[in-house]
């Protein structure tokens, strides 16, 4: 329970948020049954073999793993989806919230056919939540909440939210159309903001920011649990739980994945020159001028923004020092409409995004911490405490 009177205004931030995030998780269990729990509820975080399940996250629509919509009542949704606007700002609730309703956008897109070797392949209901750990305990605990082009991930350790990435939100399609001759673009400043910057750049540094002509098919570090130098794009058919029972579903998946990796054109080549280093490919914010340092702020808000104030830290980028060792990197025409791709690195910072498929129609966003990913930076410590 959170304090009252005078100690509460010794809670800090990230206990606050840490807080909600228990009394949410608490009360979402408390109104499952005992199948239900056996399946809501994964094993302590730890940092080791024992978690590696937590570690496992996926953007396309297979099983994330943990209890879906479908499983729940409504009123245990009602509980589940409070659980989730928990770890977000409220501009990202909205947009999470959109995404899965996107799901039958998509559906009537396809032609409303069967996918995947299920009932309904593009689905509202296939949306997974797991709390590993128990809410508000002394040992660490976290939850993860996913679905197709959705995968929150939260870790809590010592009472305060130590980790919130991998954050990854996606829309498919990026644009779509409203009444009126309006569209719906839920990640529109996302995309544009980075296409105004590049497109802002003068020759000399373009030449740096724009790594190749032309962009990857994928996220070059994937739906991996650790980044290392030298990742590179994992294709489609690498990004699922598990293979299909039906040979013929598994075989449409695979040439679905082929298909996109042929219209990237890449080669070895193009991969190793958009492969995942450590030192930060691109451009630093340290030369840009001062209306462009502020599209990247305005660019990396739309990333570290996702979670509650007490939590993001976007702030740190109020800084110039931190700012200036911000890198943006590009791939692909900057036109818009165009299949294009860009980077975000810097220390403890890496932001991916790229829109190449269904003609540029189709759009993937992540933001990670490579040395802290899933908190294992906290865990290792507390483990070495506490063992």
């Amino acid at each position: 329970m959170r304090p009252v009177g005078p100690r509460a205004q010794d809670v800090s931030p990230a206990r606050a948020v840490a807080d909600r995030m228990a009394e949410a998780a608490r009360s979402w269990l408390d109104q499952l049954d005992q199948g239900q729990r056996r399946v809501a509820i994964g094993a302590v975080p730890a940092g080791d073999a024992s978690d590696a399940e937590r570690l496992r996250w996926f953007y396309t629509p297979t099983d994330h793993g943990g209890l879906t919509m479908h499983q729940q009542r409504p009123a245990q949704q009602r509980a589940a989806m409070r659980l989730v606007a928990s770890g977000l700002s409220t501009p990202a609730y909205v947009t999470v919230a959109t995404v899965m309703g996107m799901e039958n956008v998509l559906d009537q897109a396809e032609g409303f056919v069967a996918r995947f070797d299920r009932e309904r392949g593009r689905d509202p209901g296939l949306y997974y939540l797991r709390v590993f750990g128990e809410p508000g305990g002394a040992a660490p605990w976290g939850w993860r909440f996913g679905g197709h082009h959705v995968s929150l991930n939260n870790l809590v350790v010592g009472g305060e939210v130590v980790a919130t990435t991998p954050c990854f939100l996606g829309a498919d399609p990026a644009v779509s159309p409203l009444l009126g001759g309006a569209a719906l673009r839920p990640l529109a400043q996302v995309e544009d903001l980075a296409r105004d910057l590049a497109r802002s750049l003068p020759p000399e540094l373009a030449a740096r920011a724009v790594l190749l002509d032309r962009a990857p098919s994928d996220l070059v570090t994937a739906n991996r649990s650790r980044i290392e130098p030298g990742d590179r794009v994992i294709p489609l058919s690498g990004i699922w739980r598990a293979g299909f029972p039906d040979p013929d579903e598994q075989a449409k998946l695979q040439a679905t994945s082929d298909a996109i990796d042929a219209a990237a054109g890449y080669d070895d080549a193009d991969h190793g020159v958009l492969a995942y280093t450590a030192a930060p490919k691109g451009v630093p914010a340290l030369e840009l001028d001062g209306a462009q340092r502020e599209m990247l702020r305005l660019l990396l808000g739309t990333y570290l923004g996702r979670v509650p104030d007490g939590v993001s830290p976007l702030d740190r980028y109020r800084d110039d020092v931190a700012l200036d060792a911000v890198h943006f990197a590009w791939a692909g025409p900057t036109e818009p409409r165009a299949p294009h791709y860009y980077r975000l690195q810097g220390p403890r910072l890496l932001v991916e995004w790229d829109n190449t498929q269904r003609d540029a129609n189709h759009a993937h966003s992540v933001w990670r911490d490579p040395t802290a990913d899933f908190g294992l930076d906290v865990l290792a410590v507390h483990r070495a405490a506490h063992h």
